[in-house]
């Protein structure tokens, strides 16, 4: 569970069931017929794609939500930091800094991320 990726059609897809979950499958698959033009036996099949990622649970045809989205992205940015910057984050932030100036609104929010950080230590 701990490498889950979506494309970008599952990413969409994956929003929908966050933004109303819980939600009934048959629910479920009038919205994505109307908000991507899906035919309901798409939508179980990518439904059960992203139940077996670990993503949600459909239980009895009513889909939960087993991953948070917040929880998700924060799994996807530990990925990539990983992934591109062998678990650096100050290696990620220099590059990141590198091309684009912080703001001081962003300054700030970084440092009181970091100041908690070190309460909690």
């Amino acid at each position: 569970m701990d490498n889950i990726s979506l494309g970008f059609v599952e990413s969409r897809f994956a929003d929908l069931i966050w933004e109303n979950a819980p939600i009934g499958s048959r629910e479920l698959s009038v919205i994505c017929e109307k908000e991507l033009n899906w035919k309901r036996p798409t939508t179980y099949n990518v439904l059960r794609k992203l139940c077996e990622k670990g993503l949600f649970i459909n239980d009895g045809g009513t889909v939960r939500v087993q991953i948070s989205r917040e929880d998700y992205q924060a799994m996807r940015g530990e990925q990539f930091v990983e992934e591109s910057y062998s678990g650096s984050l100050p290696a990620f932030i220099a590059a990141f800094t590198k091309r684009r100036k912080l703001s001081m609104e962003e300054v700030s929010e970084i440092q009181r991320l970091i100041d908690e950080s070190r309460r909690e230590e």
